[in-house]
Formats: C-alpha cells, sequence, structure tokens
C-alpha cells in the first residue's frame, strides 16, 4: 500500500518517519523501534499512536513510501 510519510531529517540527513497517512486518516510515530537497509530499500518498524506496530518501506529510487506491515495488538514486537 503506497502511502504519504512526513519525515524528520536528522544532524547527518537521514529521514525518519514521524508521521503518515492510511488514506485521510494521520498516524503519529510515537516509536522508531527498528531499522535496516536493503540495497534499495530503507525500512522502519514503528509504533503508532494508535497502539498499533507497523512496517514502513522506503524506495530510495522513487522516493515512495508503502505500508508493508501492521500488527493492531497494542505492544507488539
Amino acid at each position: 500500500m503506497i502511502i504519504r510519510v512526513e519525515c524528520y531529517a536528522g544532524h547527518r540527513g537521514e529521514e525518519t518517519p514521524r508521521r503518515f497517512f492510511l488514506g485521510a486518516r494521520p498516524v503519529e510515530v510515537v516509536d522508531v523501534i527498528d531499522r535496516w537497509l536493503a540495497p534499495d530499500h530503507r525500512y522502519f518498524r514503528v509504533g503508532g499512536d494508535d497502539g498499533a506496530v507497523y512496517i514502513l518501506r522506503h524506495d530510495v529510487g522513487s522516493e515512495r513510501w508503502e505500508l508493508t506491515m501492521f500488527d493492531r495488538r497494542k505492544g507488539a514486537p
């Protein structure tokens, strides 16, 4: 699922998701649980203000963000 993501670029210029939108509904990122790199993508496992855990994928070449997984259970790993 293609999503819109608002990011914060830290002192090293690396973008970190701060808010994303599921349709018109904003989800605030309250915690970046994990992050990892693949050759053409960056992945972020984040906790949302709705208690769910999401994995967001950033396609470096196209600058597109995708939602690749979510878990609605509060506090899910």
